[in-house]
């Protein structure tokens, strides 16, 4: 009888490096080891347009906390790495808006695993801060898929993530579901471009506990990446605070396996590594 050994990791964690986040590093590999995880990247959000704001920007000195974020990972890899493989990585924000400054954030460190992601339209506000109630969403999905597209065809990145972010917050203030079938042809565009460039897509399970009750992407979505020849997927909670942990990620590696995927992906030295779905 085959043993399969059960590695449980989190891909995506967020420290107090990040403008919204609540622990430090440490605190946070330390709760990791608590938990029985095996592997853990610091993923502390860097988005791109900032950098050129420096203090001034209402996020903090992106440049900065980012040195700080990787120093503090790298640290702690040296400290826990014989209880757990911690991964330096980054949450890269907008890479698309202004590719000079992207240049400039990505040369901060030597990253182990770069997230992508999308959590604002060219000069406008988060869609976590959007008043839903004022907003044409058809037009807003629009322009955010097409922007995930030209994201997944020309960044520098190894895995997506959250590919339906806005739905977190639409449906959790308002009664809105939105239909995203219309967008279908874009969103197997933007699958065959992660597949072509040999990219991930994450299953960001931070959606299961909360109104919306998927993950980002849900099960269909990624079901279609598969369908499509998708082989990397990356797994992880969103955690911004160290009881989210690996919230939903058995969850997230049981809908892989539905999918048809018998592995997840980590990066290190931006390299994927499969590891066995145990669940």
């Amino acid at each position: 009888m085959e043993i399969i050994m059960k590695i449980l990791c989190d891909t995506h964690v967020h420290s107090n490096n990040s403008f919204d986040g609540n622990n430090s590093v440490e605190e946070i590999c330390l709760k990791a080891i608590e938990k029985g995880i095996s592997i853990l990247a610091i993923t502390d959000h860097l988005e791109a347009p900032e950098i050129r704001l420096g203090e001034k920007s209402q996020f903090g000195n992106m440049k900065q906390m980012i040195s700080d974020s990787y120093r503090d990972a790298e640290r702690c890899s040296e400290k826990f790495g014989d209880k757990l493989n911690v991964i330096k990585g980054v949450e890269l924000g907008e890479p698309m808006h202004y590719p000079k400054l992207t240049k400039s954030a990505l040369e901060i460190a030597d990253f182990d695993f770069i997230l992508a992601s999308v959590h604002n339209l060219k000069d406008e506000e988060d869609f976590y801060f959007l008043d839903y109630s004022d907003v044409n969403i058809p037009l807003m999905f629009r322009k955010y898929f097409d922007e995930l597209l030209d994201t997944a065809e020309n960044a520098e990145f190894d895995s997506l993530a959250h590919l339906t972010y806005p739905l977190r917050y639409i449906v959790e203030r308002t009664d809105i579901r939105p239909d995203l079938s219309v967008y279908s042809e874009t969103i197997d565009d933007i699958f065959k471009a992660l597949i072509k460039r040999e990219k991930a897509l994450e299953i960001n399970t931070s959606g299961l506990s909360k109104p919306i009750g998927t993950t980002l992407p849900d099960i269909n979505y990624v079901k279609r990446f598969r369908e499509l020849g998708g082989k990397y997927i990356t797994i992880g909670s969103d955690a911004h605070r160290t009881e989210d942990l690996a919230k939903g990620i058995e969850k997230g590696m049981e809908i892989a396996r539905i999918c048809g995927f018998e592995h997840y992906t980590v990066f290190e030295n931006r390299k994927p590594r499969m590891v066995e779905i145990w669940y």
